[in-house]
Formats: structure tokens, sequence, C-alpha cells
């Protein structure tokens, strides 16, 4: 009997696929429209351990992004102008996970946002000390950038920040 190559019933994976994970979300447009879904996030990422996170996926480019709108609507993606984001509301802790998170300079800020809503929280500058001001936050390259209120975690998008003040924390 002749050798025959054996051959996989399991066609190989692409190499330019990803798996891919949901991380539910709440985002707030310039429209006023509040949309509840979720992203598709990377299980792993090359700018750092780990999955991806929803603020790296929103810094990685400019332009439109998916997003699963739901529950109401389940399984509809629309794909939304990332410059028409003014917050995205997290429903995990993902900021904590930032490797520099526990040592990086906390600061308290009201800010007023382009939809006249005023947001107070905390930031985390992650910059050398002696530039770790929140005058230096505002001048990160990331657009899209972690506000911790008591209750929830913000994504804000800095170009929807039309002031920004320090306040004392409590």
């Amino acid at each position: 009997m002749p050798n025959t190559p054996f051959i996989d019933p399991q066609p190989p994976g692409s190499e330019f696929r990803f798996e891919k994970r949901r991380s539910n979300a709440i985002l707030s447009l310039v429209t006023g429209e509040i949309v509840r879904g979720c992203f598709f996030t990377a299980a792993g990422t090359t700018r750092h351990e780990g999955a991806e996170r929803i603020a790296d996926l929103l810094n990685s480019e400019a332009g439109f992004f998916p997003f699963e709108v739901g529950p109401e609507q389940p399984g509809r993606t629309v794909l939304y102008n990332r410059r028409h984001v003014i917050t995205v509301q997290l429903l995990d802790d993902e900021a904590r996970q930032d490797p520099g998170y526990e040592v990086a300079p906390r600061r308290f800020v009201s800010m007023l946002l382009s939809n006249n809503q005023r947001m107070e929280g905390s930031i985390r500058v992650y910059r050398p000390e002696g530039h770790d001001r929140v005058s230096d936050w505002t001048r990160q390259p990331e657009v899209f950038r972690y506000v911790e209120t008591p209750d929830v975690t913000f994504i804000v998008n800095a170009a929807q920040i039309v002031s920004l003040t320090e306040v004392h924390g409590s």
C-alpha cells in the first residue's frame, strides 16, 4: 500500500485571524445617544501583557470601530466614529490592569465635557516625577484616557473635554 500524506480535516487558521472577546461598555455620543453593548477586543496584544483593553482599541487608530449594540438588538453591530464618542463607561476594572497603576500619581479633577456634563473623579498621570501634574496629563498622546469616579470608571475622549480643573481629593 503506497504512503499517502495525512490530510488534516480542519483547515489551518488564517494568520490574519485573531481570537476576539466581548467587552461590555456603555457609549455616550455627541448626539446625546447612550448606547449599551460590547466592543470586540483581542485576546492578546503586542502593546503589553494580557488581553487588549478597550482603551487600547480606541487609541490604536482613528476612524470607526465596531460595537455590538444590545441587549435590545443582539447580534447587531454598528460602526461608530471615535471622534464622536464622549465617554465610554466601563463595566470592569480595566484601568487597574495597567502595570504602573499603583505607582502613578493620582490627581482629582473636575472636567466639563462637550455635552455640558460635569465629571468629577481621579486620573493617573503616567509621567516621570516632576512631570506628573494635571497639565502633563493633558499633553499625553493618547486621545482616550481613564477617569475614575467613586462608582465607575470611564474612558474619556480628551478632544471632548472643554475644561479641566484640579480639585482637592477625597
